[in-house]
């Protein structure tokens, strides 16, 4: 058992375990002392100074967030010299911030913004030079906007330690400081993934997702085109949070009223495509198992893993799926198969995809993402966009009815809607190829072993007297963990699954984003998981070769799983990419150093 210290806070007599924090003891007695910097277990360097609190016997004001407690600490967080020197460290703070809050795009729902209104700071008495710096909004998912910084470092630690990229740093020094990637890149020509962790926690908009909402509003109004919509499974377990309602409340049949109420012609759900993915991505896997394939085979549904496979582990792009991710196969059927059956014009059919990832933008706009010159999805909506739209088109989604998806392609089961979470796609993929491997349809289809939050799950499932052996696992530094093994031969699996986020899905980087505060204290993976297994639970069909339309799909038009029309549509192909690679300015420079070096 963990020894114990006791200490009081504003009067209030606590016992703590020795490893607490100040900021930690104040919490659990329901004090809530002020942070900005502050993210638990990721982010704990007490910079921003928010969070100062009085120690009896102590010369200065401490960080609580960094500071243990003690033995017979007699703490007070709310006295005269605390508030104002807490209000005057925030209008510093606030003096080099571009405080154009109306415009903003975090306007209503910033950390900087809401610490202001509760320690009351209604006019900034210190004024700094605030030169405005360039925007980065090169790329097609994040946008850098270094005026919105306060230098908070979060985001830095988030992708050093949680991803494992380390691609944002503070960089130059004194009052030029700002976030940025190495050499003065752009976002766009960083090694980033694109998969938005940056954003999520964020406390300002000093990072925010590339907007696709003026586009789609344009293609609404277009009356030359024909304008569908498919949304993805993590969607509905967190759009809505946007609208005041509890973490993981699920919303499927509300958001698709909305959807409709926004003018889309058709709205869909990738699960459809999911279903469809792991059709043909199950069928490569037994076709590697059985003929001598690349072992083991990992999964591609995920973009930000597969930019990550592509620029640190390009010796295993082999190992990859070929399959497009349910996104780029769901585009891809919407501008062939069913332009055929509605009689339409494939160049006149313009494919919005909701999603929870940033990085699904950058994917949506690779090159190899079109057939005949159409791409696959024309424009991609984060899950807050969406929310933005809603809101924008005076919709009241708490008093919306639900509706169901339009039929065929916003058909789907169980397997498709548990793509969200981490080990979903494992667990869906799982259900098919054991039907198929025994030739029987098998009862008990819940392999909770690849399940929950665990950084990599591991299982070894008999499936028709074969022992396949799997591993999931989420956040590429644990995926990076364990390709390591698998570089080095010490990890025999036949299939894994990879999600570039912690989580998967649910905790996407184009997810609703929480206070820090909310953060520390409720696991955003598990309670938006949950409503994704209760929608999984309440199917009737609940694997992804019993999808009726799909098997109509695969009868009409693409003629079986991994086939020629398949292959043509459904798949396509990773390459390597170089990290930080050299423009010609920087080659001359490099060569000339070599010249006058010899």
């Amino acid at each position: 058992m963990m020894e114990k210290v006791n200490l009081t806070i504003d009067n209030v007599s606590v016992s703590v375990p020795k490893n607490y924090t100040i900021l930690d003891a104040a919490r659990e007695i329901g004090i809530d002392i002020p942070t900005l910097c502050y993210l638990k277990e990721t982010n704990e360097i007490g910079a921003c100074r928010m969070c100062l609190v009085e120690i009896e016997g102590a010369r200065n004001l401490q960080a609580s967030c960094v500071h243990p407690v003690g033995e017979g600490m007699v703490i007070k967080t709310n006295t005269k010299k605390v508030r104002e020197t807490r209000r005057d460290n925030l209008e510093l703070i606030l003096s080099n911030h571009n405080r154009d809050c109306l415009a903003c795009f975090r306007n209503g729902n910033c950390e900087l913004q809401t610490l202001s209104e509760d320690l009351n700071v209604s006019k900034v008495e210190f004024e700094g030079t605030n030169p405005v710096k360039p925007v980065d909004d090169k790329s097609h998912s994040i946008v850098r906007d270094p005026n919105k910084c306060v230098l908070c470092g979060r985001c830095v630690a988030v992708c050093q330690k949680t991803q494992g990229i380390s691609v944002l740093d503070f960089t130059k020094r004194g009052f030029e400081t700002e976030v940025a990637p190495a050499f003065d890149r752009s976002m766009a020509d960083a090694p980033c993934i694109y998969c938005g962790q940056c954003i999520t926690v964020c406390p300002v908009a000093a990072l925010r997702e590339k907007s696709d909402i003026e586009r789609v509003w344009d293609a609404l109004e277009d009356p030359t085109k024909h304008v569908v919509v498919q949304t993805a499974p993590a969607v509905r377990a967190a759009l809505g949070e946007e609208f005041g309602m509890e973490i993981g409340t699920r919303v499927t049949g509300k958001m698709v009223t909305a959807l409709k109420r926004l003018g889309f012609k058709k709205v869909f759900d990738t699960n459809f495509a999911a279903d469809l993915t792991i059709m043909e991505e199950g069928t490569e896997l037994l076709d590697r198992i059985q003929n001598g394939g690349k072992l083991p085979m990992i999964t591609s549904c995920s973009p930000g893993w597969v930019r990550y496979c592509e620029f640190y582990y390009p010796e295993l792009l082999e190992n990859l799926s070929t399959c497009k991710s349910p996104q780029q196969m769901m585009g891809a059927v919407l501008k062939s198969y069913y332009p055929q059956m509605n009689n339409l014009d494939p160049k006149s059919v313009f494919v919005v995809s909701v999603m929870p990832c940033t990085s699904k933008k950058t994917e949506s706009a690779r090159e190899e993402m079109q057939a005949d010159g159409i791409r696959d999805v024309d424009a991609v909506l984060t899950t807050r966009e969406l929310a933005k739209m809603i809101k924008e088109a005076r919709i009241e989604f708490n008093k919306l009815e639900d509706s169901t998806f339009d039929e065929f392609f916003g058909d789907y089961t169980g397997a498709g809607v548990i793509f969200g979470a981490t080990g979903g796609v494992m667990e869906a993929a799982i259900r098919t190829v054991a039907d198929i491997l025994t030739g029987e349809d098998l009862e008990e289809i819940n392999y909770t072993a690849v399940r929950g939050i665990d950084n990599l799950k591991e299982a070894t499932v008999n499936l028709g007297g074969k022992e396949i052996k799997v591993a999931v696992v989420h956040g590429t530094k644990s995926a990076s963990e364990l390709l390591e093994l698998v570089k080095a031969g010490k990890a025999d699996y036949h299939f894994i699954e990879v999600m570039g986020c912690s989580g998967g899905c649910v905790t996407g980087g184009g997810q609703p984003q929480v206070p820090s505060k909310v953060r520390d204290t409720v696991d955003l993976r598990v309670e938006r998981a949950k409503a994704l297994y209760e929608e999984d639970a309440l199917m009737t069909v609940r694997k992804s070769h019993k999808n009726e339309s799909v098997q109509r799909l695969y009868a009409e038009f693409l003629g079986k799983p991994n086939g020629h029309k398949s292959h043509e549509l459904l798949h396509t192909h990773y390459t390597k990419r170089e990290i930080y690679p050299l423009d010609k300015k920087e080659e001359n420079k490099v060569l000339e150093a070599a010249v006058t070096e010899a």
